[in-house]
């Protein structure tokens, strides 16, 4: 992706970017589009654009029952997520300290426009490190319990990673991940999650919880996009940021303080990435002179190019059609970088060794 050009896009990418686009669509664009839409959690955003925009009477017929089951499942997915959060409520009523919903259901409780359309696989809370044991304990008691029952695994992520391990409820198969920070504290850009809590905000929405500010929400959606090593809903976690951001730019200073922020939590490098690829891709009004601020600590030419080459192929619908020459490699490099941000060598090769050995030794299951 040249700095002055941008990237040829799939038929989902374009409809984000500019939904008008779905005029020119014919019957093969549509059969593609839905599939890779489905495939990227984004068919249900798909169908809210097209309406805001009236634009349903360019939805070919064939296209139209697949729009509107996309959105039924949304609306469920987001009642699920909201009876979901007065059961957590309830059960983490006595736990000391506050609690911070994070990504998806954060969302959906502040009633941002990122929630539109959206699917939700589990629920992200985030507590202060002093009361994550008190929380775990209170969930367990109500009904939750371990999905990882390997020792090492409970031992890994208890005192190397940023949230314990997941839990999920005995009866309602609902999953929930408890947090008290965004990133490993191994991490390259590790976070004291302590500063986001003292930031957050009370949702009327979602009594019992807070949501980050604008600021941070934006962060730690960008560095669990620009940071992990899954790709699978890559183009949608973009939208988010796309959306968030188009949002909240509405506030007085917003682009200022957004910079400065990341700068306190040294969160300079993902923001770059998301802000550059927000705009790139999905034509999001990022201020021109905050994209060429050595602020964001940007990285150099050649470094640039090479992530160009690499992102572009990751934010892509993870369907087979939307697949690039090269796409295989850049998910690999970025699966590689994951781990390579999330901890150093020295604790992450015996890590990876140990999860290579253990696989290989599992038995296959006839």
């Amino acid at each position: 992706m040249a700095e002055n050009k941008s990237p040829a896009l799939d038929r989902v990418t374009s409809a984000l970017r500019d939904v008008a686009a779905i005029a020119a669509w014919t019957e093969h664009d549509w059969d593609q589009a839905v599939r890779e839409a489905r495939r990227a959690g984004l068919l249900a955003r798909l169908a809210h654009l097209i309406a805001e925009r009236g634009l349903d009477t360019a939805v070919p017929l064939r296209a139209r029952p697949h729009l509107e089951a996309a959105c039924v499942l949304a609306r469920k997915h987001g009642e699920d997520v909201a009876r979901e959060l007065r059961y957590i409520a309830a059960a983490l009523r006595g736990v000391p300290g506050p609690v911070v919903l994070l990504k998806g259901a954060s969302y959906a409780a502040a009633g941002v426009p990122a929630a539109v359309g959206r699917l939700f696989g589990d629920i992200d809370v985030m507590v202060p490190r002093a009361s994550i044991v008190q929380a775990e304990a209170a969930l367990v008691a109500n009904g939750w319990h371990g999905v990882k029952g390997d020792d090492y695994d409970q031992r890994y992520y208890r005192r190397w990673m940023h949230e314990i391990p997941p839990l999920q409820h005995r009866a309602r198969r609902t999953t929930i991940d408890v947090h008290h920070t965004i990133v490993p504290p191994t991490g390259r850009h590790a976070v004291d999650g302590r500063r986001m809590i003292d930031g957050a905000v009370p949702v009327p929405a979602a009594p019992g919880f807070l949501v980050l500010s604008p600021a941070d929400m934006i962060l730690h959606a960008a560095v669990h996009l620009f940071d992990d090593g899954e790709w699978s809903n890559g183009l949608r976690d973009l939208d988010d940021i796309n959306r968030l951001l188009r949002h909240f730019a509405a506030r007085p200073d917003f682009w200022p303080r957004l910079a400065a922020r990341a700068q306190q939590l040294r969160l300079e490098r993902p923001l770059f990435y998301a802000l550059r690829y927000a705009a790139a891709l999905l034509a999001t009004p990022v201020p021109p002179a905050l994209l060429a601020t050595p602020a964001l600590r940007p990285p150099t030419a050649w470094v640039r190019r090479w992530m160009d080459w690499v992102f572009v192929r990751a934010l892509q619908p993870a369907h087979p059609d939307c697949a690039r020459r090269g796409t295989g490699v850049a998910l690999f490099f970025l699966y590689i970088r994951a781990h390579y941000l999330r901890m150093p060598l020295r604790l992450l090769l015996p890590h990876l060794l140990r999860k290579a050995v253990v696989k290989r030794l599992k038995p296959v299951e006839a």
